[in-house]
Protein backbone atom coordinates (compact mmCIF):
# COMPACT_ATOMS: atom_id res chain seq x y z
CA UNK A 1 0.00 0.00 0.00
CA UNK A 2 2.75 1.93 0.57
CA UNK A 3 4.03 1.96 -3.48
CA UNK A 4 0.07 2.61 -4.12
CA UNK A 5 0.63 5.54 -2.26
CA UNK A 6 3.64 6.36 -4.24
CA UNK A 7 1.55 5.61 -7.61
CA UNK A 8 -1.30 7.61 -6.48
CA UNK A 9 1.63 11.01 -5.62
CA UNK A 10 2.71 10.88 -8.88
CA UNK A 11 6.43 9.79 -7.21
CA UNK A 12 6.76 6.08 -8.28
CA UNK A 13 10.38 5.16 -7.07
CA UNK A 14 10.28 1.51 -9.58
CA UNK A 15 12.09 -0.45 -7.60
CA UNK A 16 13.53 -3.75 -8.76
CA UNK A 17 13.34 -2.66 -12.23
CA UNK A 18 17.27 -3.09 -12.66
CA UNK A 19 19.83 -6.02 -14.43
CA UNK A 20 21.19 -5.97 -11.05
CA UNK A 21 17.74 -7.35 -9.84
CA UNK A 22 17.54 -9.23 -12.59
CA UNK A 23 20.72 -11.33 -11.39
CA UNK A 24 19.35 -11.48 -8.04
CA UNK A 25 15.60 -13.18 -8.96
CA UNK A 26 17.33 -15.38 -11.55
CA UNK A 27 17.87 -18.22 -9.58
CA UNK A 28 15.19 -18.05 -6.68
CA UNK A 29 11.96 -15.62 -6.47
CA UNK A 30 10.63 -14.70 -3.07
CA UNK A 31 7.64 -12.52 -4.07
CA UNK A 32 5.35 -11.01 -1.09
CA UNK A 33 2.38 -11.18 -2.74
CA UNK A 34 0.12 -12.78 -5.36
CA UNK A 35 -1.85 -10.24 -6.99
CA UNK A 36 -4.98 -12.22 -9.04
CA UNK A 37 -6.39 -8.56 -11.08
CA UNK A 38 -8.05 -8.33 -14.47
CA UNK A 39 -6.09 -8.44 -17.33
CA UNK A 40 -7.38 -4.45 -18.03
CA UNK A 41 -4.49 -2.60 -19.80
CA UNK A 42 -4.72 0.11 -17.38
CA UNK A 43 -4.38 -1.79 -14.31
CA UNK A 44 -0.75 -3.44 -14.25
CA UNK A 45 -0.17 -4.63 -10.26
CA UNK A 46 3.67 -3.50 -10.88
CA UNK A 47 2.73 -0.58 -11.47
CA UNK A 48 -0.02 0.39 -9.41
CA UNK A 49 1.82 -1.02 -6.52
CA UNK A 50 4.99 0.42 -7.42
CA UNK A 51 6.96 -2.71 -7.33
CA UNK A 52 9.39 -4.39 -9.68
CA UNK A 53 10.88 -7.71 -10.71
CA UNK A 54 10.38 -11.11 -8.47
CA UNK A 55 8.17 -8.67 -5.83
CA UNK A 56 4.41 -10.30 -6.77
CA UNK A 57 3.01 -13.46 -8.30
CA UNK A 58 0.46 -11.48 -10.75
CA UNK A 59 -2.29 -13.39 -12.49
CA UNK A 60 -4.69 -11.60 -14.43
CA UNK A 61 -8.05 -12.89 -16.35
CA UNK A 62 -10.95 -10.77 -17.31
CA UNK A 63 -12.79 -9.39 -13.93
CA UNK A 64 -10.73 -11.91 -12.29
CA UNK A 65 -12.31 -14.48 -12.66
CA UNK A 66 -11.29 -17.72 -11.55
CA UNK A 67 -10.87 -21.42 -12.86
CA UNK A 68 -8.91 -24.37 -12.38
CA UNK A 69 -5.83 -23.73 -13.66
CA UNK A 70 -5.98 -19.79 -13.02
CA UNK A 71 -6.61 -21.19 -9.08
CA UNK A 72 -3.90 -23.32 -8.81
CA UNK A 73 -1.57 -20.05 -10.36
CA UNK A 74 -2.78 -18.30 -7.35
CA UNK A 75 -1.98 -21.33 -5.05
CA UNK A 76 1.39 -21.35 -6.38
CA UNK A 77 2.71 -18.63 -4.20
CA UNK A 78 1.11 -19.72 -0.63
CA UNK A 79 1.22 -23.31 -1.03
CA UNK A 80 4.99 -23.77 -3.08
CA UNK A 81 6.55 -20.58 -2.06
CA UNK A 82 5.13 -19.82 1.15
CA UNK A 83 4.18 -16.23 0.00
CA UNK A 84 1.88 -14.81 2.67
CA UNK A 85 -0.44 -12.21 1.17
CA UNK A 86 -3.05 -12.69 -2.06
CA UNK A 87 -4.80 -9.56 -3.33
CA UNK A 88 -8.08 -10.02 -5.63
CA UNK A 89 -7.95 -6.88 -7.26
CA UNK A 90 -10.97 -5.38 -9.27
CA UNK A 91 -10.95 -2.18 -11.14
CA UNK A 92 -13.51 1.26 -11.86
CA UNK A 93 -14.87 0.83 -15.45
CA UNK A 94 -14.44 -2.85 -15.84
CA UNK A 95 -15.06 -3.84 -19.27
CA UNK A 96 -15.83 -7.29 -18.72
CA UNK A 97 -18.25 -6.74 -16.22
CA UNK A 98 -20.03 -4.01 -17.95
CA UNK A 99 -20.30 -6.70 -20.83
CA UNK A 100 -21.66 -9.57 -19.04
CA UNK A 101 -23.83 -7.33 -16.95
CA UNK A 102 -25.44 -6.49 -20.70
CA UNK A 103 -25.27 -9.83 -21.20
CA UNK A 104 -26.69 -11.15 -18.28
CA UNK A 105 -29.41 -8.15 -18.67
CA UNK A 106 -30.25 -8.46 -22.48
CA UNK A 107 -30.28 -12.40 -22.50
CA UNK A 108 -28.05 -12.27 -25.56
CA UNK A 109 -25.06 -14.90 -25.76
CA UNK A 110 -21.34 -13.28 -26.21
CA UNK A 111 -19.12 -14.83 -29.10
CA UNK A 112 -16.47 -17.34 -27.95
CA UNK A 113 -15.39 -18.05 -24.50
CA UNK A 114 -16.65 -14.83 -23.83
CA UNK A 115 -19.54 -16.39 -23.08
CA UNK A 116 -17.59 -18.32 -20.52
CA UNK A 117 -16.82 -15.08 -18.37
CA UNK A 118 -20.33 -14.02 -18.73
CA UNK A 119 -21.41 -17.60 -16.88
CA UNK A 120 -18.04 -17.33 -13.81
CA UNK A 121 -20.01 -13.37 -13.62
CA UNK A 122 -23.28 -14.37 -13.17
CA UNK A 123 -23.03 -14.91 -9.23
CA UNK A 124 -22.38 -11.00 -8.70
CA UNK A 125 -24.87 -10.24 -11.31
CA UNK A 126 -27.47 -11.83 -9.01
CA UNK A 127 -25.63 -10.29 -5.56
CA UNK A 128 -26.26 -6.87 -7.40
CA UNK A 129 -29.99 -7.90 -8.62
CA UNK A 130 -31.18 -8.38 -5.19
CA UNK A 131 -29.18 -5.48 -3.80
CA UNK A 132 -29.92 -2.96 -6.63
CA UNK A 133 -27.80 0.08 -6.37
CA UNK A 134 -27.18 3.41 -8.52
CA UNK A 135 -24.06 1.71 -10.25
CA UNK A 136 -24.97 -1.47 -11.20
CA UNK A 137 -21.64 -2.04 -12.96
CA UNK A 138 -19.71 -0.74 -10.16
CA UNK A 139 -21.46 -2.71 -7.36
CA UNK A 140 -20.82 -5.68 -9.38
CA UNK A 141 -16.99 -5.14 -9.65
CA UNK A 142 -17.28 -4.86 -6.07
CA UNK A 143 -18.98 -7.74 -5.60
CA UNK A 144 -16.89 -10.24 -7.99
CA UNK A 145 -13.87 -9.17 -5.70
CA UNK A 146 -15.46 -10.25 -2.67
CA UNK A 147 -17.09 -13.79 -4.07
CA UNK A 148 -13.34 -14.56 -5.36
CA UNK A 149 -11.54 -13.31 -1.90
CA UNK A 150 -14.27 -15.35 -0.60
CA UNK A 151 -13.78 -18.30 -2.85
CA UNK A 152 -10.09 -18.73 -2.42
CA UNK A 153 -9.97 -18.16 1.26
CA UNK A 154 -12.42 -21.43 1.21
CA UNK A 155 -10.28 -22.91 -1.06
CA UNK A 156 -8.80 -26.48 0.75
CA UNK A 157 -5.30 -25.45 -0.04
CA UNK A 158 -5.83 -22.00 1.33
CA UNK A 159 -7.90 -22.25 4.14
CA UNK A 160 -5.39 -23.78 6.42
CA UNK A 161 -3.38 -21.20 6.08
CA UNK A 162 -5.56 -18.51 7.00
CA UNK A 163 -7.09 -20.11 9.71
CA UNK A 164 -3.16 -20.32 10.68
CA UNK A 165 -2.65 -16.74 10.13
CA UNK A 166 0.07 -17.51 7.57
CA UNK A 167 -1.72 -16.02 4.80
CA UNK A 168 -4.32 -13.12 4.24
CA UNK A 169 -6.38 -12.10 1.24
CA UNK A 170 -7.31 -9.43 1.02
CA UNK A 171 -10.09 -7.93 -1.60
CA UNK A 172 -9.15 -4.37 -3.07
CA UNK A 173 -10.96 -2.26 -5.50
CA UNK A 174 -8.31 0.02 -7.65
CA UNK A 175 -9.79 3.47 -9.00
CA UNK A 176 -8.99 4.49 -12.34
CA UNK A 177 -9.36 7.86 -12.00
CA UNK A 178 -7.72 8.33 -8.88
CA UNK A 179 -4.72 5.59 -9.09
CA UNK A 180 -6.01 4.45 -5.32
CA UNK A 181 -6.45 1.25 -4.11
CA UNK A 182 -9.33 0.46 -1.60
CA UNK A 183 -9.29 -2.37 0.83
CA UNK A 184 -12.61 -4.28 0.60
CA UNK A 185 -11.84 -6.97 2.92
CA UNK A 186 -9.43 -9.11 4.69
CA UNK A 187 -7.11 -6.85 5.76
CA UNK A 188 -4.08 -8.02 7.91
CA UNK A 189 -4.60 -6.90 11.47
Amino acid sequence: MEGNQRWVKGEPQAPNRDPDRRQAVAEEQKPFAAVLSCIDSRVPPELIFDVGLGDLFATRTGAEVVSPVVTGSVEYGPVANGTPLIVVLGHQRCGAVKAAHASLSDGETLPGHLAEIVTALQPAYEKVAETGGDDPIDAMVRAQIELVANELRSNPGLAPLVTKQELAIVGAYYSLDTGAVEVLSGAPS
